[in-house]
């Protein structure tokens, strides 16, 4: 997207991590300046108009700026964070923050508004399917998407994640390029050429 000069109200939606409501009604109360595709119904919105947009609702515009996706990866175990981190760097499509707990895994997803948290289940200080269900208690959040991962294979736990709020779920150990492929398509991606 970064090369993109206009912008639909759908692309607008992701990149603002809000509805495609949210872009209309902003459209059409005239807080978001754009036009009308002659003759048809369809808004769009040039990037500058956007990006003033962003701007004015506090709202991180490095989402426009860089095209990456905002991915945070949440486990206590440094070893395996690196390892993860590295992975997506090689990929390069990603912008990425890290977190060892569920109180900085809280403060990340308010202050980054990532695109995906990758989240360990088994956190020291707080379990991840709470995490799940703070950040789904917010309704600006909704854009966020939930890959947890864990050791844990009882499928009862798996489906209590899922109904907090997870997206997915990946069983430890998982290679990387696994874990790369599947956030890839939640976040409705090319995956990577490998």
């Amino acid at each position: 997207m970064t090369n993109k000069t206009v912008f639909t109200t759908g692309e607008a939606a992701k990149i603002c991590k809000v509805s495609q409501q949210t872009i209309i009604r902003c459209f059409d109360n005239g807080s978001l300046k754009g036009f009308r595709v002659p003759g048809s119904k369809f808004r769009r919105i040039p990037r500058e108009h956007l990006y003033l947009f962003m701007r004015d609702n506090g709202i991180p515009t490095d989402a426009l700026e860089s095209g990456k996706k905002k991915l945070l990866i949440v486990d206590d175990d440094q070893d395996l964070v690196e390892l993860i981190s590295d992975g997506f760097e090689r990929d390069g499509r990603f912008d990425i923050r890290t977190a060892n707990n569920g109180f900085d895994a809280g403060m990340g997803v308010k202050e980054f508004r990532p695109d995906l948290v990758i989240l360990d289940v088994m956190l020291p200080d707080i379990n991840g399917k709470e995490v799940c269900q703070r950040v789904r208690n917010d309704p600006s959040m909704d854009m966020v998407k939930i890959l947890c991962i864990s050791g844990m294979v009882e499928h009862s736990k798996v489906d209590g994640l899922k109904a907090a709020g997870a997206n997915d779920f990946m069983q430890k150990p998982f290679a990387i390029d696994d874990l790369i492929i599947r956030s890839c398509d939640l976040l409705e991606m090319e995956r990577s050429p490998a």
